[in-house]
């Protein structure tokens, strides 16, 4: 069966980079969360320091998982320019386009 290849590089050239970057939102947008919760416990007064502690080791845990997640698409993304490079002759990384923050900063939306 033949496929046209044109169409599903397109496809993946537009949906690699959305996901990287919807990725590096979340991350941002967790550590902006970690930040309130930690300046909120620093300057509730009669909070001790003790308090909300595992709840920001949740945060941390949640934080580290998405810089794990962002590892393994950022692979996929090189292993899919290895399989371009191999079975159609492109060379993608050429190609890949700029990222872009799919939704809008943090500092937008305030």
């Amino acid at each position: 069966m033949h496929i046209e290849v044109a169409p599903i590089v397109a496809r993946l050239q537009r949906d690699v980079p959305v996901a990287e970057a919807l990725i590096d939102d979340a991350m941002i947008a967790l550590l902006s969360l970690t930040t309130s919760v930690v300046t909120a416990r620093r300057d509730t007064a009669g909070v001790p320091a003790a308090k909300g502690h595992a709840m920001i080791q949740r945060l941390t845990k949640a934080q580290m998982s998405l810089v794990d997640i962002s590892g393994d698409v950022l692979r996929v993304h090189g292993e899919l320019v290895t399989i371009g490079r191999e079975t159609a002759g492109y060379d993608l990384h050429e190609d890949c386009p700029q990222r872009k923050s799919a939704v809008l900063p943090l500092h937008a939306a305030a």
